[in-house]
């Protein structure tokens, strides 16, 4: 089961590849603070690796590498902020967000937050496990997702978001590491991140057809704000 508000949130924007360039241009200047070069950068090679895939234009990559890097004389300040709380029928929610304006961006939370219930730091960080996330494809029929977590050190693996993906879970320390080793393994890395997997997940079955169109409306509407990120959701197999 995939995670389906993300795919009605891609649907409801029109623009979704460009939100999609807006979000990984964030991502990439941030990394890029830490160096321009991506061979001696390892989050900004996997970002600009991202960046390729995703098909973003080769001007708009190098704009970003140069702006985070200090290099066209603009001052970038984003912050990256984490707001918890939860969606509807108590489905813990946890929202990261990659800000320039705090002033903009915390009180567009909490209008977002209205339908659901908004915490306080820690609120539901507790049921949640912090850890790298890297969802790749196999490069052919006969690579064997459990064989390349095992051989590529990483700590477990399940079924990515897009249909014939994987999703390979690592130590956060790891994640640079693990990306590297499963291309040995016949993977194609899509996307690596650090992130957060709920320990105790909503079984959607528990919810109502109506009760879950509510949560996913909601957590639509969060991933629709441009300062958000990421948005990790306690509910099995919404990702």
């Amino acid at each position: 089961m995939g995670a389906q508000w993300k795919a009605k949130g891609k649907e409801l924007a029109a623009n979704a590849k460009g939100r999609i360039f807006g979000k990984l241009s964030k991502d990439i200047m941030l990394a890029a603070r830490s160096g321009a070069d991506p061979a001696a950068n390892s989050r900004l090679r996997l970002l600009v690796d991202q960046a390729r895939k995703a098909s973003m234009p080769k001007d708009t990559l190098d704009r970003a590498i140069k702006k985070g890097a200090g290099l066209t004389g603009e001052v970038i300040n984003f912050e990256r902020v984490i707001y918890e709380g939860f969606a509807p029928h108590q489905v813990a929610v946890m929202v990261e967000c990659l800000t320039d304006n705090l002033n903009r961006t915390a009180p567009e939370m909490r209008v977002l937050f209205r339908k659901g219930q908004l915490g306080t730091s820690g609120s539901v960080a507790w049921d949640f496990d912090h850890v790298g996330m890297i969802e790749a494809e196999p490069i052919n029929k006969d690579a064997d997702a459990e064989l390349a977590a095992i051989e590529a050190g990483a700590q477990d693996f399940e079924p990515g978001d897009e249909e014939g993906t994987t999703l390979f879970l690592t130590d956060p320390t790891d994640l640079d590491l693990v990306s590297r080793a499963l291309q040995a393994q016949g993977f194609n890395v899509l996307s690596a991140k650090l992130g957060y997997k709920p320990k105790n997940p909503v079984d959607p079955a528990s919810l109502s057809a109506a009760q879950l169109e509510e949560v996913e409306t909601f957590l639509a509407a969060i991933d629709d704000n441009d300062d958000v990120q990421n948005v990790y959701v306690s509910l099995a197999g919404q990702g």
